[in-house]
């Protein structure tokens, strides 16, 4: 849909020249790739190489999206799903990939795919076949989906809507300063996608979890989620499951949908880290290139 962009590719470049195992995050609805900025910092001191793309269009600033918020719309899951494919392709390592949200949707469609040494699929989005739908996670997805123009539109959150779907196990003040921090709107297409995708076998909602190439995979989930609550995230992991790689699923205590951008961030991070630190090393022996532009 959109080409590599400027700043992606001087992530690139950097990654490469590095000599480092590159990890690859993805951020998901209502945020942009500098909400990782504190996470790719952890794992740079670590010894990695940190890559944080962006969806196709995303503006650099949250105040420069909350400014044209009309960039966001019309953003399929194949459109970023492909995007952050023809990133990937171009490192010379295989990534490690951590997602959250409709990023963590992303990071499993990527991994079975054969696209990531390690995967961590944070509060991750459900993808066809995954079944439980609860009332709190139907809610969360209203201000989009009660409005079906929405699916061509890019839909910002008020703030009750982000407390309720984001912010709702942080104290008042700092659900405040998160929402002034990091919300942007969001394309109404891939929660119309993810909301239907059990009843539409041609859906780009889809993961391929049988890949032997998949490699290994951590699932996290916030206890007191509102918008993937456990049903959802545990629903991903027996799916999962049945691929011949390490799966691995985590349900971490007191926390909500934020968790990778509020006061407790450091936690997940490092747990995140941790999976990764088990399965690759951030100096892989000889770093041989990938065949053809990256990825085979």
């Amino acid at each position: 849909m959109t080409e590599i962009t400027h700043h992606e590719a001087l992530q690139i470049d950097d990654a490469n020249a590095s000599g480092r195992t590159p990890v690859v995050f993805v951020h998901g609805l209502w945020l942009l790739p500098s909400s990782w900025d504190r996470w790719r910092t952890v794992f740079e001191d670590a010894g990695y190489a940190t890559l944080a793309p962006g969806w196709p269009d995303d503006p650099e600033t949250v105040a420069e999206a909350n400014a044209n918020p009309a960039v966001f719309a019309q953003k399929s899951i194949k459109d970023v799903a492909d995007h952050f494919d023809a990133v990937i392709r171009k490192l010379d390592a295989k990534p490690a990939i951590v997602g959250h949200s409709f990023g963590g949707l992303m990071t499993q469609i990527l991994a079975g795919r054969g696209l990531s040494s390690a995967s961590v699929a944070i509060d991750p989005a459900p993808f066809r076949g995954v079944l439980p739908l609860p009332i709190s996670a139907l809610r969360s997805a209203s201000p989009v989906l009660s409005n079906p123009l929405n699916r061509g539109r890019a839909v910002p959150l008020t703030y009750e809507q982000f407390r309720y779907a984001f912010a709702n196990a942080v104290p008042e003040d700092e659900a405040k300063e998160l929402y002034s921090t990091f919300a942007v709107p969001a394309p109404g297409e891939p929660l119309f996608q993810a909301a239907f995708a059990n009843f539409n076998p041609w859906t780009e909602d889809k993961v391929d979890t049988k890949n032997p190439e998949r490699g290994p995979l951590l699932i996290l989930d916030g206890e007191l989620d509102h918008v993937v609550p456990w049903a959802i995230a545990n629903a991903s992991y027996k799916q999962q499951k049945r691929n011949e790689g390490v799966t691995e699923i985590v349900k971490v205590a007191g926390r909500g949908h934020a968790l990778t951008i509020d006061s407790g961030w450091r936690e997940v991070a490092d747990t995140a880290l941790a999976f990764v630190q088990r399965f690759v090393e951030p100096r892989p022996a000889g770093k041989p290139a990938m065949s053809g532009a990256g990825v085979g």
